[in-house]
């Protein structure tokens, strides 16, 4: 079996992105409609909910959060991941509203929606201090007061020196996608990481291909969190939650607690 693989843009092969974190979206939309119960105002749960997900990728949450009921609009930068999720609305007969918009600094009618999300980490895709303050600026701006934004990324331990590595096997229709994500240890003075997913694809015809894609992140510890959060007083916290996703399990903002789930509301 040859070990090349092919150096490409992950986000110009959405069906097999889609595949791997497709894996997550019934926890995913599960926690989303529990916070909502939880967080949102009772005014605003008393009708169809109008969500907002920056880094939409390729719609896996658009389409379960239309499927649920939800009034949804998706924005992202990448026309094969909004190609992609438009073909599967389309089949699955799902309304939802798409549009290609730089995550960085987006517009939307101001203050419409009552939950905006972003998950997976893509939040460090902004690779900036004014970048990441800009995008919380323009999410306060789309949701209405009382709204809450859902925002889940990996902070940094700048102590760890080790590679960490996690590895997603999954499989639709035939096709089998193992996907492994390298971690290297952060740059504190750059604030940066390098990321790594390699991808092995069996399609349903024993035909194999294998994609590679290099990027960079953000780094965030505790203290360069909240120094984030308090550039955005727009933006209050509310909670913090973990990746496993329970909603009565709550976490403190604190060295100990890598894997957070920002529960933040808009103030009146």
């Amino acid at each position: 079996m040859s070990t090349e693989y092919e150096s490409l843009d992950w986000y110009d092969i959405p069906r097999y992105y889609d595949i791997v974190f497709d894996t997550d979206t019934q926890t995913d939309a599960n926690f989303l409609e529990e916070a909502c119960k939880q967080y949102c105002r009772p005014e605003s749960r008393k009708r169809a909910l109008r969500v907002l997900e920056p880094a939409c990728g390729s719609g896996r949450l658009v389409l379960e959060m239309a499927r649920r009921g939800y009034r949804v609009t998706g924005i992202d930068l990448s026309d094969p991941m909004l190609s992609f999720a438009r073909e599967r609305l389309k089949r699955l007969n799902l309304s939802a509203q798409l549009h290609k918009a730089d995550m960085a600094e987006f517009k939307t009618r101001d203050g419409y929606f009552d939950m905006a999300h972003c998950l997976v980490s893509s939040f460090k895709y902004l690779l900036s201090e004014s970048d990441a303050v800009s995008h919380l600026k323009s999410v306060a701006r789309a949701l209405r007061p009382g709204g809450i934004y859902v925002l889940a990324f990996h902070l940094s331990d700048y102590s760890d020196t080790s590679v960490s590595r996690e590895r997603w096997v999954a499989e639709r229709d035939g096709t089998r996608v193992v996907c492994t994500i390298t971690g290297w240890p952060p740059d504190r003075k750059r604030r940066l990481e390098n990321v790594r997913s390699r991808i092995v694809v069996t399609e349903s015809d024993g035909q194999l291909r294998k994609a590679e894609t290099n990027w960079q992140f953000r780094t965030y510890n505790v203290n360069e969190a909240r120094r984030l959060l308090a550039a955005v007083p727009e933006l209050q916290l509310l909670a913090l939650h973990d990746f496993a996703m329970e909603i009565d399990y709550t976490r403190e903002l604190d060295d100990g607690q890598l894997d957070t789930v920002f529960i933040l509301r808009k103030t009146d």
